[in-house]
């Protein structure tokens, strides 16, 4: 089979197409057919050599989010049965034309939803509806300012915080297209956070006051102008880092302001399927209600995963990265 690999750490240019024995299903696997793998930020760290939660021995196929159809059960498995379209994460290997995957992790994916849109949502909507539920305990009223608001996350919390009652939400994006995109969404302003003092036009959206909540993914010299764009008492949500480079921040901007700052991954929620469970079902009544639309970006074949690294990396991607083999 194809699959995509690195053989050693590096950038785009790293990630080989090329030929890989075919994998075989274990005791308690199945093999998928793989008809859509995610591309997430975390590919993009991993490649690079960065700092990870976990080993990545060499050679590695990237991709832990998959859509794929059953083609084998492994010994003791027997549903769901060969020909059904699930979904599965928290696995590796999905770069590629074959993935295995252990059937315990296997979601169903639902008529009506397409094998991009399923990719597109899993994580993506996960992290975006526990973020504002579990991290920010957003309330009625309150203004949020997400950045990258044009991403497969941000797109999503804008459309999620409207739902649940924001006031107001501030979309933070780097090209008009993206801005225009977060507006078509349902944020009611929209800035260019690669400019300087643009945590100033968000203050000034909000009288002088600034935002309740700031939804962080981006780091380096994005966080600290987002700090000052908080309220008193104001939450800042870290979800991702974007940028290579570190931030610096005032330790006072939190103590005299009573502004707090707080991480979240979805990592944890891995352990508790019934969160995950409830979580997906919640997203996908809300997509086949046509409430939430999932923002599918680039769709490449699996064999341009270098090109589609690249895109992110230079932050020209809006909606979610898939790659079909």
């Amino acid at each position: 089979m194809k699959a995509v690999r690195f053989h050693q750490t590096g950038g785009p240019e790293q990630l080989i197409y090329e030929d890989v024995p075919t994998p075989q299903p274990a005791a308690g696997e199945v093999l998928l057919r793989v008809k859509a793998a995610g591309v997430n930020f975390a590919d993009v760290m991993r490649r690079r050599g960065e700092n990870y939660p976990e080993p990545t021995p060499l050679p590695f196929i990237l991709g832990y989010e998959m859509t794929g159809v059953i083609e084998a059960h492994g010994e003791g498995v027997t549903t769901p049965p060969v020909g059904t379209m699930v979904f599965v994460a928290s696995a590796n290997g999905a770069y590629a034309e074959y993935a295995v995957a252990s059937a315990d992790q296997l979601i169903p994916v639902p008529a009506g939803i397409t094998p991009e849109q399923m990719t597109a949502l899993f994580v993506q909507g996960v992290t975006a509806y526990r973020s504002l539920v579990d991290a920010v305990r957003l309330q009625k009223g309150e203004t949020i300012l997400v950045e990258a608001a044009a991403g497969g996350v941000g797109s999503l919390i804008v459309q999620l915080a409207k739902s649940m009652g924001a006031g107001r939400v501030i979309a933070a994006a780097s090209s008009p297209a993206k801005r225009e995109l977060a507006l078509s969404l349902g944020a009611d302003h929209a800035v260019d956070y690669t400019l300087p003092g643009w945590d100033e036009q968000v203050r000034a959206l909000t009288d002088g006051r600034g935002v309740d909540v700031v939804m962080e993914m981006v780091s380096g010299q994005v966080l600290p102008a987002a700090l000052r764009s908080l309220a008193p008492f104001g939450r800042m949500v870290v979800f991702g880092g974007a940028e290579s480079a570190l931030s610096t921040i005032d330790t006072g901007d939190l103590v005299f302001s009573n502004r707090s700052i707080q991480g979240f991954s979805i990592a944890q929620y891995f352990e508790r399927p019934d969160i995950l469970g409830e979580t997906l079902g919640e997203l996908i009544k809300l997509v086949l209600g046509g409430k939430l639309q999932i923002q599918v970006g680039e769709v490449l074949p699996l064999s341009d995963a270098a090109e589609a690294h690249r895109l992110i990396e230079a932050r020209k991607t809006t909606g979610k990265v898939v790659l079909k083999p």
